[in-house]
């Protein structure tokens, strides 16, 4: 049986509560699962697909990606002093979704019982500070080309086709959001990347060469931690996902 590396050291009775009390959801594709003020009691593990987290541009509505939850990644919230927190930005799925909705009252249990638990979660969101500052940084210092090759690397890792490169359900108007320049600037640059052979599409997906992910400051960064994933089949009722389990590849 898998278990999710956080709930590893656990005993054997805490994972089968924590079992209980785990709710699977199932999200389409830009439907939302939290809105930047939204009160929430649960913290969000992704089981397979990818969700987005968004803020709201100044000046007009557009909302403005800045970052992307994985499989076996979490959303969680700033502080983990009460049961209960106002979502700091929206989350939307970026792909068909299925997610683990945890309580945070059991998570503060947890925690409070075993410290190890504490510290994963604390890790988890120092990686998050740092692939924020890095995106920062990139999108601060490179040109645009550089910018928009390193973000269609990245995407290879956070949303893979099964045949290589990435899912091109992935729109280009959210590469601009990801990338903060504009969507008429990456259609002119994802051109002219397929018209000199770098970037080539297929029914599967987008691909992309291994040397977009040395862009980023002359080297490349680390590979992505969490290991791709197929979606499962639609949840239905009945149809269960265990927290503690991968699911299935029918």
């Amino acid at each position: 049986m898998y278990l999710h590396p956080l709930t590893s050291g656990l005993p054997q009775f805490e994972r089968d509560d924590l079992k209980k009390v785990v709710d699977v959801r199932s999200y389409k594709r830009n439907q939302y699962l939290l809105v930047s003020g939204q009160r929430s009691q649960s913290i969000f593990c992704v089981a397979t697909g990818l969700l987005r987290v968004a803020l709201q541009g100044q000046g007009n509505h557009e909302e403005v990606t800045t970052d992307f939850i994985r499989p076996d990644e979490f959303f969680m919230p700033p502080s983990l002093r009460h049961d209960e927190f106002e979502s700091p930005a929206t989350v939307i799925a970026a792909l068909p979704t299925v997610v683990y909705a945890i309580p945070l009252r059991h998570v503060r249990m947890l925690c409070a019982k075993y410290p190890d638990l504490l510290v994963g979660l604390l890790e988890h969101e120092s990686r998050r500070i740092g692939i924020l500052r890095t995106q920062l940084r990139r999108v601060t210092t490179s040109s645009v080309e550089k910018l928009v090759s390193r973000v269609l690397h990245e995407l290879t890792q956070l949303a893979p086709s099964e045949n290589g490169g990435y899912d091109k359900r992935i729109t280009q108007a959210l590469i601009a959001s990801y990338a903060g320049i504009s969507r008429e600037m990456v259609n002119k640059t994802m051109k002219d990347l397929e018209n000199r052979g770098l970037v080539t599409k297929d029914e599967q997906g987008v691909h992309v060469p291994p040397s977009f992910a040395s862009t980023d400051f002359g080297s490349a960064l680390p590979e992505a931690p969490a290991p791709a994933r197929k979606n499962p089949p639609p949840v239905e009722p009945g149809f269960e996902i265990d927290f503690l389990k991968k699911p299935r590849k029918d």
